[in-house]
């Protein structure tokens, strides 16, 4: 098939930067020949580790699956390492056009698209929607990887389903030792939230997962850009999703979430809820985006995670801080929110879907 003209623009930019020479290092690894076999693997990209399986085979995307109890109507997004493997899976090869100037733009990177899926993608990728949501990540080791194995990958967050997701392999581990082969360890994830999901099949375009590329970013290339949620609800979509992250709740640590609004005095105001609906709280976990002032120093039953004061700090530790707090068995967990611009609408997504209870 003759790659469209648009498509070999992209592709010249894009794949010129060949991993060619890193993916030949993984030949002599075990990793290769487990996803080749068909088994799911712990992986880093930049936004979260995920757990790869091949995307055009049904019985390795069932291991995902398997490996993380995760519901069978939840879809998955596909990673590629070339447009020319995206090009593979599209119908005859096509790229919506209107896609064409977020490709240049955020690719590789942590945006996911939304594309008319194939018969080569197996139903239990898309969840039987005629649509599957695809990215190429920016990770160096995950780029090598899926073009070493010479076929895209299956890759939700590799973590157990429900659970916070996983930003060091150590969580992995965690959460999936024996249930999967293997994981390979790439270090901290740079982003530490999901990708963002963006459909531009519908009118007009919606985000329907904040994430790693902010709504700020996108605009100026789709004018009338909507927020799932933020602007509009779909229950149909929520019903039957076309990505992930949209119908469960997700992300939750064992110890309950209560999450602040960010205008409140976040110290008043979670010694208030803590008096009057926690009071059997033995130790009290708190996340924040700033120190105490030194006369509201923490006692010796709290513990206290300061995760940054920009949204892009709060972002890249988020679900680092809130693993640390259950590692510190914590009875429950006060988050001060943050605004909602740039990274800050992705973390308050994620802690509105975390939390057991929202207060002003």
């Amino acid at each position: 098939m003759r790659r469209p003209p648009h498509l070999s623009l992209l592709s010249s930019v894009l794949d010129r930067r060949s991993y060619t020479q890193k993916a030949m290092a993984f030949q002599n690894t075990t990793i290769l020949p487990q996803l080749r076999a068909g088994e799911a693997v712990g992986i880093p990209t930049e936004t979260v580790y995920g757990l790869a399986a091949n995307a055009l085979s049904a019985d390795a995307v069932s291991k995902i699956f398997q490996a993380k109890n995760r519901p069978q109507d939840n879809p998955l997004i596909v990673h590629v390492s070339s447009l020319a493997m995206l090009q593979s899976i599209l119908p005859e090869g096509e790229l919506p056009e209107i896609y064409r100037p977020m490709v240049e733009r955020f690719w590789p990177g942590p945006l996911t698209i939304v594309l008319p899926s194939s018969p080569k993608i197996p139903s239990s990728v898309t969840c039987g929607q005629p649509t599957v949501a695809v990215r190429f990540p920016s990770h160096p080791v995950a780029r090598a990887l899926i073009d070493a194995c010479g076929f895209p990958l299956a890759a939700p967050s590799a973590n157990a389903s429900g659970k916070p997701s996983t930003t060091l392999a150590q969580h992995v581990y965690d959460d999936l030792n024996g249930r999967i082969p293997l994981i390979l360890d790439g270090g901290p994830c740079r982003v530490g939230v999901e990708s963002t999901v963006l459909d531009g099949l519908r009118q007009p375009p919606a985000i329907l997962r904040p994430g790693g590329v902010t709504y700020e970013a996108l605009l100026p290339y789709l004018p009338g850009l909507q927020v799932y949620r933020k602007h509009f609800v779909d229950k149909a979509l929520e019903e039957a999703p076309t990505t992930p992250g949209m119908k469960y709740r997700h992300y939750s640590p064992d110890a309950p979430v209560v999450l602040i609004d960010a205008a409140s005095d976040f110290e008043h105001r979670w010694r208030e809820i803590q008096q009057s609906d926690f009071t059997l709280a033995k130790r009290i976990g708190l996340l924040t985006t700033t120190a105490p002032a030194p006369e509201q120093q923490d006692s010796g039953n709290i513990e206290r995670v300061v995760m940054g004061k920009s949204t892009e700090e709060v972002a890249r530790d988020l679900f680092r801080s809130l693993r640390t707090l259950d590692q510190k068995k914590v009875d429950v967990i006060f988050v001060q929110g943050v605004s909602e611009t740039d990274e800050g609408m992705a973390v308050m997504n994620r802690l509105l879907k975390a939390a057991s209870q929202v207060c002003t």
